[in-house]
């Protein structure tokens, strides 16, 4: 299969917007049904060899244990339960206001009470719209779904190997419903002093100093897929810094930068895994070294940790 296959946002955006609230749905879900975790690692999805899922949860809400799992291999959507017991219905022909009520449904079935607190999108152009009431988003292209997720896993490879290089505090490699990129983020533990204004999602994740990267599809400011790092907050000088290869940039967003590096760029290149590689590690560097991070410190090569199994021969 082909590394990094194509994935225009013009090509599949109907599909993506339809697949963005489904993830919400679900999202949401696990979030009411989660023990809470620092910098909300509780919340998002995980990748699985036929799509993605919430992982096991209930228990901590008085449900019994559940998992909900998007299947984009034969495009369905599961509910188990720790006893066994499945729901599934397909993921095609649905609106966002139909796969909402089935879901909610298939949870009833199986026991579960489902709570979602706010039924409404997150940061999307019709947050006011409840879910239930959402016939408008309804496109679901089979094709486009499963390379969605080919581009996921393929791109949470490639982070989880870039990773390994670090052995402080860092996040999973996770897929985040609510802005629906992959990320994985490095921190150095100092404390951020958040305004009193900031959203409590904001203030939660990023509490504490830190560089992350990750992976999105394209939207409405930027309509192209790119692997993407920023540092937070945004140290004096960073975008002065170098970044590997040379069709890398930095790019203004919400008052600060991200580096950027089209995804197809990225794929034009006769090593693309190499190429996002040193991407990541240029941004890491970049920030780091603008942040006063202690690098060596935080060095890990190969995953190894142990001073005694650095030693050729050992």
């Amino acid at each position: 299969m082909e590394l990094f296959p194509p994935i225009p946002l013009g090509e599949w955006q109907d599909t993506k917007e339809t697949l963005h609230r489904f993830a919400q749905v679900v999202g949401k879900i696990r979030l009411a049904a989660s023990a809470r975790r620092n910098h909300w690692w509780n919340v998002p999805f995980h990748l699985t060899g036929r799509g993605m899922t919430t992982r096991p949860m209930g228990l901590v809400d008085g449900n019994p244990v559940f998992t909900i799992d998007f299947d984009f291999v034969d495009h369905q959507l599961m509910v188990t339960t720790l006893d066994g017991r499945a729901i599934s219905f397909p993921l095609m022909g649905q609106s966002v206001a139909s796969f909402h009520n089935n879901t909610l449904d298939a949870l009833a079935a199986l026991d579960v009470r489902a709570g979602i607190r706010i039924p409404r999108p997150y940061d999307l152009p019709d947050s006011d719209r409840p879910f239930a009431e959402d016939t408008e988003h309804a496109a679901y292209d089979p094709e486009l779904a499963n390379r969605y997720w080919q581009v996921l896993s393929q791109v949470a490879l490639v982070l989880e190997e870039f990773a390994v290089g670090f052995s402080g505090k860092a996040s999973p490699v996770h897929h985040f419903w609510h802005t629906f990129d992959i990320a994985h983020s490095r921190f150095s533990e100092r404390q951020v002093d958040q305004p009193p204004q900031v959203d409590p999602v904001t203030r939660e994740g990023y509490s504490r100093e830190l560089i992350s990267f990750g992976f999105w599809f394209g939207d409405d400011k930027f309509a192209e897929p790119a692997f993407y790092s920023y540092t937070a907050p945004e140290p004096a000088g960073l975008t002065a810094e170098p970044l590997t290869p040379a069709t890398a940039h930095w790019v203004a967003r919400n008052e600060s930068h991200l580096a950027v590096l089209r995804y197809d760029e990225a794929r034009g290149e006769g090593d693309p895994r190499a190429v996002v590689l040193a991407f990541y590690e240029s941004a890491y560097q970049a920030g780091a070294r603008r942040a006063g991070w202690d690098i060596a410190q935080f060095a890990s090569p190969g995953g190894i940790t142990d001073p005694q199994l650095l030693v050729p021969g050992a």
